[in-house]
């Protein structure tokens, strides 16, 4: 078993620490994505989408996403829950996963591609795009302070997969995008600083 991995990456960094909640270790395989080795041919038959994390079982099976290699270990590794005991707390924790790809993550990606220096030289930016997805990245933090007024974490009173999946995605828009959360946002800053304090939020 091999993860490919690359360490400044926010999707390879939900993986990992899903995988440090869990107690798991898996081997990581670095891919440089700034040397776009995920791009050469060797990875695309990995993962023909050409993106990390991927997971290369024994038998040369590859799963790619991160949630769906996540999904992968809770099957293998059922405890601690972090995908939710009840049907209800599994869609709970469904639910938000989407809130958090549809309503944050994404547009933190357009604010990513058409924003930053870093991505110029790869696409031909648009800076409309960017900035208005920068106000969808504020309404998506808004929409998660909200949730956490009356609840400890994102999806209930449990850590799940979702804070992971949120605290990578955080960070990377709060860090290398450039686009912080405001202050005045305590229930997001109370989550923000309580699982950044777990040892998983180093892996």
């Amino acid at each position: 078993m091999k993860l490919y991995d690359y360490p400044a990456g926010p999707n390879p960094r939900r993986v990992r620490i899903y995988l440090a909640e869990k107690g798991i270790d898996a081997p990581l395989v670095t891919v440089d994505l700034m040397k776009r080795e995920q791009k050469a041919p060797e990875f695309l038959e990995k993962n023909p989408i050409g993106s990390i994390p991927v997971l290369e079982l024994d038998d040369g099976t590859c799963i790619s996403e991160s949630v769906a290699i996540c999904r992968y270990f809770e099957e293998l590794h059922p405890e601690p829950p972090l995908f939710g005991r009840t049907p209800l707390e599994r869609a709970t924790i469904e639910m938000w996963l989407r809130r958090v790809e549809l309503n944050f993550m994404m547009p933190v990606g357009m604010v990513w591609i058409h924003g930053h220096p870093l991505t110029a030289r790869l696409v031909k930016q648009i800076p409309e795009a960017a900035e208005q997805n920068r106000k969808r990245v504020h309404l998506g933090y808004k929409l998660f302070d909200d949730q956490l007024a009356t609840s400890e974490f994102v999806a209930g009173p449990d850590y799940t997969v979702v804070d992971a999946v949120l605290l990578a995605s955080l960070d990377f828009a709060n860090g290398l995008v450039g686009v912080p959360y405001d202050d005045g946002l305590t229930h997001l800053k109370r989550w923000h600083e309580s699982v950044s304090s777990r040892p998983s939020a180093e892996a």
